[in-house]
């Protein structure tokens, strides 16, 4: 009886000291990718025995993938020093500094870091112009895949730009759009499989550095990859730099432009880059090239480049895209603006996709996409003040159009039809190796560019899309949807005109007032496409110029 008794004392001593040891958890923070990182630490007997961490701005697929491996690393070495995950260096450091926060606040406290934002741009010159400029360039990469398939990538550059009548710059605006092959492992980067019909493309699907199968586009796969597409500016904080994200080192650059031309931004890109690679030189390269030559510079230029280097280390022109060559054409392109003052410039994107125009004399389908830019001033009142519109429509080269630009798929995808001599008839099929493919892609040229090569029932593109700039000005992207919501055409977009022999659009076009009727005289007397169609939608890319505007004081005149 007493044994029995003395176990059951035992019993009991074990079981208070259990309870006694109850576990505590803590809390922690830390300054993220974009945005805190919580973390919740569990501590027994001094013990880590479970971590969650928790940020909803991390981006998808590479942050949250910290978010999702650290923890039981930290609980496995009962420690926050672990290493980081590989590809998500800022979210990794994050917890690690969260948990630490955790175990000892006093120690590791979190210190909010208040940044003060960038005062919006001021100009002011006595005439003005606006330019915008597109380029296009082929890369062989970023490089391979795991069984050793090439990536490929195509890029193009955009700028908006405001010049005075000196030809310096007085606002800009720069994005670009990336695409590659989908064997990219990249998580955030736009891809592109090739046409419906051709060989499909090794395709890493979770974007673990691993090819999960083959990626053939049929028609609705092949609109839908198109319209995702997604710009540097607009993939934010998922397209991440070794300082930064793009869009925040571009905005370094444009503030760096004002007030340069563009013969003198080309010449601070020549003095004040590698020479090797075209990125900002900073002090400490361990390249003798580079250290040489940031070396030679003064005192006051080392740090202006500190200046710079804090927030943009990309080039200005490398295989990744050239911005030089975008702005260069804006200057090129530019006019005069008749405006007095704008308060926000905004450069919008939209992608499209199109099963046409037609097919081949062989019944193959011509397919092709169409790319629009928009940059457009707004005045105080959120109306558009000027704008500045471009296309780039590229399509499979056997189109029989003599100025049509062209691509015909990936090297290794087994090519497309060819029309070589645009009689509408098959001459062979053209099939890219590297060379070609580069050749291919540099040689696009924009509806503006193309000039009065792309002729339309009504003058030419150019011509018709002025006619449309001088419409919007005025009014609001919102008030220009409603515009075409109640004048154009509801089968095909185009502005209504008299006697049309369609009844739909003749009932419409009846119902509006004499103004209105007046007014669509003079647009259609000019312009006669739609601004929403297959060719391309030209309201959308205003919709985005319009969402990422930003602030600027504008002041024209004497």
């Amino acid at each position: 009886m007493k044994k029995f008794l003395s176990v059951l004392l035992m019993a009991a001593l074990v079981l208070g000291a259990v309870a006694g040891a109850q576990a505590e958890v803590l809390s922690g923070i830390a300054k993220g990718f974009g945005g805190e990182v919580t973390v919740s630490v569990t501590v027994e007997d001094g013990k880590i025995t479970a971590v969650t961490a928790e940020g909803a701005n991390e981006t998808n697929g590479i942050g949250t993938k910290a978010l999702e491996e650290l923890p039981a690393k930290i609980v496995e070495a009962n420690s926050a020093d672990v290493d980081v995950v590989a590809t998500a260096t800022v979210t990794s450091n994050a917890i690690i500094a969260a948990v630490k926060n955790a175990l000892d606040p006093v120690a590791n406290p979190y210190v909010v870091e208040e940044k003060a934002e960038a005062a919006p741009i001021t100009a002011e010159a006595a005439d003005a112009y606006i330019g915008l400029g597109v380029a296009s360039m082929g890369r062989l990469g970023p490089g391979s895949d795991d069984q050793g398939v090439q990536v490929y990538s195509f890029n193009q550059v955009v700028a908006g730009v405001v010049f005075d009548g000196e030809g310096r710059i007085l606002l800009s605006k720069f994005d670009q759009t990336e695409v590659a092959t989908p064997n990219y492992d990249g998580a955030t980067m736009p891809h592109f499989s090739g046409f419906p019909g051709q060989k499909g493309y090794n395709y890493d699907s979770d974007h673990d550095g691993k090819v999960d199968g083959v990626l053939e586009n049929d028609n609705d796969t092949f609109l839908a990859e198109v319209a995702s597409w997604q710009t540097k500016r607009e993939r934010g904080e998922g397209y991440v730099m070794g300082t930064g994200y793009w869009a925040q080192q571009m905005d370094t650059f444009e503030r760096l432009f004002v007030g340069k031309t563009v013969e003198e931004v080309k010449e601070w890109f020549a003095r004040y880059c590698s020479d090797r690679n075209g990125r900002p030189l900073k002090a400490g390269s361990s390249n003798e090239q580079d250290a040489a030559k940031y070396d030679a510079l003064t005192d006051e230029e080392k740090t202006m480049l500190a200046d710079v280097t804090a927030g943009a280390t990309m080039s200005l022109n490398d295989s990744h895209g050239n911005l030089l060559a975008a702005l260069e054409k804006a200057y090129e392109n530019r006019r005069p603006l008749d405006i007095t003052s704008a308060s926000a410039i905004g450069l919008g994107v939209s992608n499209m996709g199109r099963i046409g125009p037609g097919a081949d004399d062989k019944e193959v389908q011509v397919y092709s996409f169409n790319d629009v830019f928009a940059f457009v001033l707004f005045d105080e009142n959120g109306a558009v003040a000027a704008s500045y519109v471009d296309q780039l429509e590229v399509a499979t080269p056997n189109y029989d159009g003599a100025t049509m630009p062209h691509f015909s798929g990936f090297p290794g995808q087994g090519g497309y039809n060819y029309d070589a001599d645009h009689d509408a008839k098959v001459d062979s099929v053209l099939e890219n190796d590297n060379d070609g493919f580069l050749a291919e892609v540099e040689s696009w040229q924009t509806k503006r560019e193309r000039g009065e090569g792309y002729v339309m029932g009504t003058g030419y593109w150019a011509q018709q899309m002025d006619t449309f700039e001088k419409l919007f000005a005025g009014k609001t992207v919102e008030e220009i949807n409603a515009w075409f919501a109640a004048n154009c055409s509801d089968r095909n977009g185009r502005p209504l005109k008299a006697g049309s022999s369609n009844e739909q659009d003749a009932a419409k076009y009846d119902a509006l007032s004499d103004e209105a009727k007046a007014e669509l005289a003079d647009v259609t007397a000019g312009a006669t496409m739609s601004l929403n169609d297959g060719h391309g939608n030209i309201l959308a890319a205003l919709e985005k110029a319009e969402a990422g505007k930003v602030e600027v004081t504008l002041t024209i005149g004497k």
